[in-house]
């Protein structure tokens, strides 16, 4: 008589709902993190050889060489900027703020005045320049 050798059979653990399941955790994971954002102003610079002309609403601050204040034509301390913006911005149908400054005006001043007026409620600031000739 002869018997039949039974089979042995391969026992072991199916892992493709587990590889699944850690896909879904790591897209999870991705799509939920936070990212660290420095903080800053957005701000859209027009370049100096366009010829876009934007429309904004009377608000314009010169900064001269020296560092003196003008928002549309009328003298203005640093200290008191804030303040004033705050009083012309109900005036002003677009909350805009064009930015004049000399080439030479240290940066630190144009970043101090850009943050006055952010803080003062103006939703959008323009950097004006002037077109290049060739």
């Amino acid at each position: 008589m002869q018997f039949k050798k039974q089979q042995k059979k391969k026992r072991g653990i199916d892992i493709t709902s587990l590889i699944d399941v850690m896909f879904i955790l790591l897209i999870f994971f991705m799509v939920s993190s936070s990212f660290v954002e420095q903080p800053g102003m957005k701000l859209e610079l027009p370049t100096t050889k366009s010829r876009e002309v934007e429309k904004v609403e009377k608000l314009a601050l010169y900064v001269s060489k020296e560092g003196d204040l003008f928002l549309n034509d009328k003298p203005v301390k640093l200290d008191s900027l804030q303040y004033v913006i705050k009083a012309a911005i109900p005036n002003a149908k677009e909350k805009t703020l064009v930015l004049k400054a000399d080439k030479d005006v240290h940066h630190g001043l144009v970043v101090e005045i850009m943050d006055i007026a952010k803080r003062s409620g103006l939703k959008k600031i323009v950097i004006g320049t002037r077109i290049e000739n060739k």
